[in-house]
């Protein structure tokens, strides 16, 4: 199945690894949130537009994944007004061209929706209840997405990191020549994913949409396997450059205060993915020490 993908936020982390991981039978347009503005209203409607004629023009099936959002979370705590534009009315605005030309989306969201005060990995249907502005921009676009009429699936995952821009693994690199020794948080748990893990994901899902295959189910969550803290994370970033884990040290989240509260436990099961009939992701720490040796 021939597959033209629109992926606005081709630039980010993800959108990269979408970029670098297409199959040869897909088409792929990338623009950088500065080239594709999604809340630019008009701009939008004409992408998607142009991707639903070159589709037909080339007999394949149209698809949009948006790899576009606002990601500071501690920024957004001051910025709020901004996050919103690009969280909730960007989505809209997308899903709002993608029902007029008959095109699926698939939105990406965050495990910050969820309050994380559970003692169980959450599932889809679970009550949201973010904690900070991100998280609450994120559930918005969410709903933004889902209630638009479009063809549109949510896929929730959780810390990812990737090969362009700021991530946790490449700032623990850094501070590892930096200082010798590390305090990091060791009371909030999750699920790290590497977006080139999360990018075969998606593009496994995208086929399955194009192939009429598409989850019933339009909320779903992809992680990496298994569980860990930041503290867990950091050591085994250390331990994956050679340099000795017994630097990092454990601390807890209020002896490091953020301006945006994190949630404690924001582990997503993977239940759906896995009942839709997708390829769960790698554990995540055979995804690290491939990230890391890559």
């Amino acid at each position: 199945m021939r597959l033209a993908v629109l992926v606005p936020g081709g630039s980010g982390q993800l959108g990269r690894d979408l970029v670098n991981s297409a199959g040869p039978e897909t088409e792929v347009l990338a623009p950088s949130s500065a080239e594709l503005d999604i809340t630019a209203t008009g701009k939008v409607i004409a992408a998607v537009g142009e991707l639903a004629e070159r589709a037909s023009a080339a007999g394949a099936v149209p698809v949009v994944i948006n790899a576009a959002a606002y990601t500071a979370v501690d920024a957004a705590e001051s910025d709020e007004a901004r996050a919103f534009a690009v969280n909730v009315d960007g989505p809209r605005v997308l899903a709002a061209a993608c029902t007029s030309r008959r095109v699926p989306l698939i939105h990406i969201s965050t495990d910050y929706v969820f309050p994380g005060d559970g003692d169980r990995p959450y599932e889809v249907d679970d009550a949201l209840g973010p904690k900070n502005a991100y998280g609450r921009t994120k559930a918005a676009g969410e709903d933004a997405v889902l209630g638009s009429g479009a063809s549109a699936w949510v896929v929730r995952t959780s810390w990812v990191y990737g090969k362009t821009g700021a991530n946790f693994v490449e700032t623990i690199r850094r501070l590892e020549s930096e200082r010798d020794q590390l305090s990091v948080v060791a009371d909030q748990v999750g699920a790290p994913t590497w977006s080139a893990d999360l990018a075969q994901g998606l593009w496994e899902l995208a086929g399955a949409i194009a192939e009429g295959r598409g989850p019933e189910g339009k909320v779903l969550h992809c992680t990496g396997g298994g569980e860990t803290s930041w503290y867990g994370f950091a050591r085994a970033i250390f331990e994956e450059i050679g340099a000795n884990p017994e630097r990092v040290k454990p601390c807890t989240t209020e002896e490091f205060p953020r301006p945006a509260p994190r949630p404690a436990y924001s582990l997503l099961s993977n239940a759906s993915w896995r009942d839709a009939g997708l390829t769960p992701l790698r554990d995540w720490r055979a995804a690290l020490n491939s990230y890391i040796h890559a």
